[in-house]
C-alpha cells in the first residue's frame, strides 16, 4: 500500500488543519483532550459545526450528505482530528444507525432520519444489550407483539449509553418467539418520548451518569418505524456491529494519548530525573507505540479492502479487540506517569460550586476518569473473548 501523500492530499491535510484551528470550540476541544465524557450541548453545537462544513458523515454516500472523500483523505482527516483533540460525531446516530437506515430504510425513513442525523436534530442512543444477553445478543427477550399498525414493546435494555439525552433508540425486539434466536428478532426506531419508556441512571466505576437502563411497558412504536423485514432484525444488526467494532478501535485518539504520555513524562519526575529517561517508562511506552502501529495498518489494510469491493466478515473484530487493549494501556500508563497525583479523584459533578484547586497539576484531572471508564472497553460492543470466538470461526474455520 502507498501511503506517500500527494499535492492534492496535502492540501487537504492543510485544509482540515485549519478549520479544526478556527472552528473547533475551545471548551470541546479541552473535554475531548483531558478524557471526560462530552455535554450535550457542546457535542451538537460541534456537530452543528461539522454539519455546515458539510464534514458531519465522511463515510456516507455523497448522495445522503457524505463528503465524497477518498479513503486517504478520511484517513488524513481521522488523523488530524485526533491530533487536534476534536471529538468525531456522536457514533450513535452517523456511525451506526444512519448507515442501517441509508442502507435498508424505507425511502420516507431516508427522507426523514437522515437530515435530522446530519443536523443533530436527533440524539440517538442504542437498545441492544439486556440483562444477561450482552455478547450474546441473540438471546435478548424484549418484545415487540403486533396491533394493527403498531407495535406493543415490553423488556428492558441496558448499559445504554447517554440515554438520558436521547431522543430516539434503535432497539433490538424479539417478533417471533418460536422462531431460532437470530430468526425472530426485528429493528425499531423508537421515540425515547413514548409514554411507556423510563430510563434510569447507572453510575459507572468512574463515578459519571453515562450508562442507564431503559425500561419499555407497553410502548406503542408505529409499524412505519421497523428497518426492513419482520424478523429479519439479526442482518441488520450484524451490518451495524461491523461499523460498531471498526469505531471502537480509536486510533487517532490512542496516537494523541502517546503524546499527552511524552509531554507528561518530561515534566513529572522519577529517581530525581524526568520520567522520560526512565527505562521502565520508555520500554512500556514504546511496546505500546509499536502495537498501535501495527493497528493502525491494520486499519487501513481493511479501509482498502472495503474500497475495492471486499465485503468483510469477522475482521473488524481484529480491530476491536486490539483498539481496545491499547486504549487500557495508555491510560493505565497516563495514570501511572502522574504517580501521587494520579490517584485522586472525584466525579465533576461533586466540584459544582467548590471554589478550591484540585490536586496537583491542571493536566492531571481528565485521565483517571478515562482509565476508569475504559475499564470496560474490553467489554462493551461485544466482549473481546467472544470477538476472539468469531474471529476463530469465520476467519480460521476452527
Amino acid at each position: 500500500m502507498d501511503l506517500s501523500f500527494s499535492k492534492d492530499d496535502l492540501a487537504f491535510r492543510d485544509e482540515v488543519r485549519e478549520f479544526l484551528r478556527t472552528s473547533l470550540p475551545a471548551d470541546v476541544k479541552e473535554r475531548f483532550d483531558r478524557g471526560l465524557h462530552p455535554t450535550r450541548e457542546g457535542q451538537i453545537r460541534w456537530q452543528k459545526i461539522l454539519n455546515e462544513k458539510g464534514w458531519m458523515a465522511p463515510n456516507w454516500p455523497k448522495e445522503y450528505g457524505g463528503t465524497g472523500w477518498t479513503i486517504t483523505q478520511k484517513y488524513i482527516a481521522a488523523h488530524e482530528f485526533g491530533h487536534a483533540s476534536a471529538p468525531p460525531p456522536m457514533s450513535f446516530g452517523v456511525s451506526m444507525v444512519g448507515p442501517v437506515i441509508y442502507t435498508f430504510g424505507t425511502p420516507e425513513q431516508k427522507e426523514y432520519y437522515l437530515p435530522r442525523i446530519l443536523n443533530s436534530d436527533d440524539w440517538w442512543c442504542q437498545g441492544y444489550s439486556e440483562p444477561g444477553s450482552g455478547s450474546d445478543l441473540a438471546s435478548l427477550q424484549t418484545k415487540a407483539v403486533r396491533d394493527g399498525d403498531h407495535y406493543i414493546v415490553n423488556g428492558q435494555k441496558i448499559w445504554t449509553t447517554f440515554a438520558q439525552h436521547a431522543d430516539m433508540i434503535f432497539c433490538l425486539v424479539r417478533t417471533d418467539s418460536s422462531a431460532k434466536q437470530q430468526e425472530g428478532i426485528s429493528f425499531l426506531l423508537i421515540d425515547m418520548k413514548t409514554p411507556g419508556i423510563t430510563v434510569k441512571p447507572i453510575i459507572g466505576i468512574d463515578k459519571e451518569h453515562s450508562l442507564n437502563e431503559v425500561f419499555f411497558e407497553d410502548v406503542r412504536v408505529p409499524v412505519k418505524n421497523r428497518i426492513g423485514e419482520e424478523n429479519k432484525g439479526w442482518t441488520y444488526a450484524k451490518f451495524l456491529l461491523g461499523h460498531e467494532r471498526n469505531n471502537i478501535a480509536r486510533v487517532a485518539r490512542s496516537k494523541r494519548q502517546v503524546e499527552r504520555l511524552r509531554a507528561f513524562a518530561q515534566t513529572e519526575r522519577s529517581g530525581g530525573r524526568p520520567l522520560a529517561e526512565d527505562p521502565d517508562f520508555i520500554n512500556k511506552l514504546t511496546r505500546i507505540e509499536v502495537d498501535l502501529m501495527a493497528l493502525e495498518y491494520t486499519e487501513l489494510r481493511y479501509i482498502s479492502m472495503l474500497s475495492h469491493g471486499k465485503n468483510l466478515t469477522a475482521e473488524p473484530s481484529v480491530l476491536k479487540i486490539k483498539g481496545t487493549e491499547v486504549q487500557q494501556r495508555l491510560t493505565s500508563l497516563l495514570v501511572e506517569t502522574l504517580g501521587m497525583y494520579g490517584a485522586p479523584y472525584e466525579a465533576e459533578k461533586n466540584f459544582e460550586g467548590r471554589n478550591e484547586a484540585r490536586v496537583g497539576p491542571d493536566y492531571a484531572f481528565g485521565p483517571m476518569a478515562e482509565h476508569l471508564y475504559l475499564r470496560a472497553a474490553t467489554i462493551y460492543g461485544g466482549s473481546n473473548e467472544i470477538q476472539r470466538n468469531i474471529i476463530s470461526k469465520m476467519v480460521l474455520g476452527l
